[in-house]
C-alpha cells in the first residue's frame, strides 16, 4: 500500500508530467462518469496551468484507490480548486477500503504540511462527514463547518409548462410583460462572438471582475468540444444586454455564470434568457437536476427549490508546533461562541 504524490499535467507549457492520473469519484461506478465537472481531471489539469504547487496525493487499498487533487498555499495544503467551483471533493469509491484509503492519505500528509483546508465539499454524498473522519481518525484535530450553500432544482419529471407554473407569481409577470422586448439566442457550441459578448456584458455588470476569465473562457471552449455547453445570449434591438453559461451531462445542468448590463434592468432581460434556458434543458435536454452554483443570492430562491450546503475542512496536526498558535485561536473561538450561547 503505498502512497504517491504527482505533480498535475501543464499541457501548454510541459512543465509536469505529461499524464494526469486522478481517479474518478466511484459513487456510481457502473456509470462510468465524474459526479460533475469539477471531479474530471480535465478541469484539475486546467487548475494546475495557473499553480505551479499543485499535487496529486493517491493510495489504494485493498482495490480501493482514492486520490486529493491539493495545491499547497502559505505553508498549508489546500483543495485544487478556484472560485468557479461548485464543489471539491475526494476521488474515492464508498466502502470501508475506501474509508481506509482516505485515512491512509490523511496520515501520509502529515510528512507533507501542519495543516490541510478543504473547501467547499459536498455532504448530500457523503463527501463531508467521510473526509473528516478520516482526518480525524488519523490523528489530525479537525473542525467542519459550513462554508456556502447549494441552490438546486429537482425536475421530477416535470415538462417546463409544469415547472414555470410553480414560479412566484411576480416572476411569471415579470417574463409576460418583458419577454418580447429581447430576442434569445441559445447555442450548443462554443461560439466567439457569443463569448466575447458574455465577456462585454460581465464587464459593465453588477458583477465583481472575474478571476482568471482566461481560464474560464479554456473550460469553456473544452465544453463547446464535448456538446456539453449551452450558451445564450438576449439582445434588445441587436445589441447583446444579458449573456450566460450553462453546461449539460448526465442528466444535470450546470449555471456557471450569467450577468447582464445595468441599464438593460428596466427589460429584465436576464428572467427572459433564464426562463429560456430553464425550457432548454427541462424540455429538449430532459434534465433531471439544475445546480446553480454556490451563493446564497436572494433570486435564486425564485428559480430553485432545494438548498444544500457546503462545508469547510480544516484540520490541524497537533503534533507539530507550527499547528498550535491556528490551534489556540480555534479554542478561543469555540470559547466565545459558547459563552455567547449561553448568554
Amino acid at each position: 500500500m503505498e502512497l504517491g504524490v504527482q505533480s498535475l499535467v501543464n499541457a501548454i507549457t510541459g512543465g509536469y508530467h505529461k499524464e494526469v492520473t486522478i481517479v474518478q469519484a466511484a459513487q456510481a461506478p457502473a456509470c462510468g462518469h465524474a459526479p460533475s465537472p469539477f471531479d474530471r481531471p480535465e478541469w484539475f489539469a486546467l487548475l494546475a496551468q495557473s499553480r505551479p504547487e499543485a499535487f496529486i496525493v493517491e493510495t489504494e487499498v485493498d482495490g480501493a484507490r482514492a486520490s486529493l487533487a491539493l495545491t499547497q498555499v502559505d505553508g498549508r495544503a489546500e483543495a485544487l480548486r478556484n472560485w468557479y467551483s461548485f464543489t471539491w471533493r475526494p476521488q474515492v469509491p464508498l466502502g470501508s477500503a475506501g474509508d481506509a484509503a482516505l485515512v491512509e492519505i490523511a496520515s501520509d500528509l502529515k510528512r507533507t504540511t501542519h495543516r490541510v483546508t478543504l473547501w467547499p465539499i459536498p455532504d448530500e454524498d457523503g463527501s463531508a462527514t467521510r473526509l473528516a473522519n478520516a482526518f480525524r481518525s488519523a490523528g489530525w484535530a479537525t473542525s467542519l463547518t459550513q462554508c456556502d450553500e447549494n441552490h438546486v432544482l429537482h425536475v421530477k419529471g416535470r415538462s417546463f409548462a409544469d415547472y414555470w407554473a410553480g414560479r412566484p407569481g411576480q416572476l411569471r409577470t415579470t417574463l409576460k410583460r418583458k419577454a418580447k422586448k429581447v430576442e434569445v439566442e441559445i447555442v450548443e457550441q462554443f461560439d466567439t462572438n457569443l463569448w466575447e459578448a458574455y465577456e462585454a456584458i460581465y464587464a459593465e455588470s453588477w458583477k465583481p471582475s472575474e478571476d482568471e476569465p482566461d481560464l474560464l473562457r479554456r473550460f469553456a471552449e473544452a465544453e463547446g468540444a464535448a456538446r456539453r455547453i449551452r450558451l445564450g445570449v438576449a439582445r434588445a434591438d441587436g445589441v447583446p444586454v444579458a449573456a450566460q453559461f450553462w453546461t449539460v451531462e448526465n442528466g444535470t445542468a450546470y449555471i456557471h455564470k450569467l450577468a447582464h448590463l445595468e441599464s438593460a434592468k428596466p427589460i429584465s432581460p436576464g428572467t427572459t434568457l433564464s426562463a429560456a434556458l430553464f425550457e432548454h434543458v427541462i424540455d429538449r435536454d430532459k434534465v433531471d437536476l439544475v445546480d446553480f452554483g454556490t451563493g446564497s443570492d436572494r433570486y435564486k430562491a425564485d428559480w430553485m427549490e432545494e438548498v444544500r450546503l457546503r462545508y469547510r475542512l480544516d484540520a490541524l496536526d497537533p503534533a507539530q508546533p507550527s499547528a498550535w498558535l491556528p490551534l489556540a485561536k480555534r479554542s478561543l473561538r469555540a470559547i466565545l461562541a459558547s459563552t455567547k450561547a449561553r448568554r
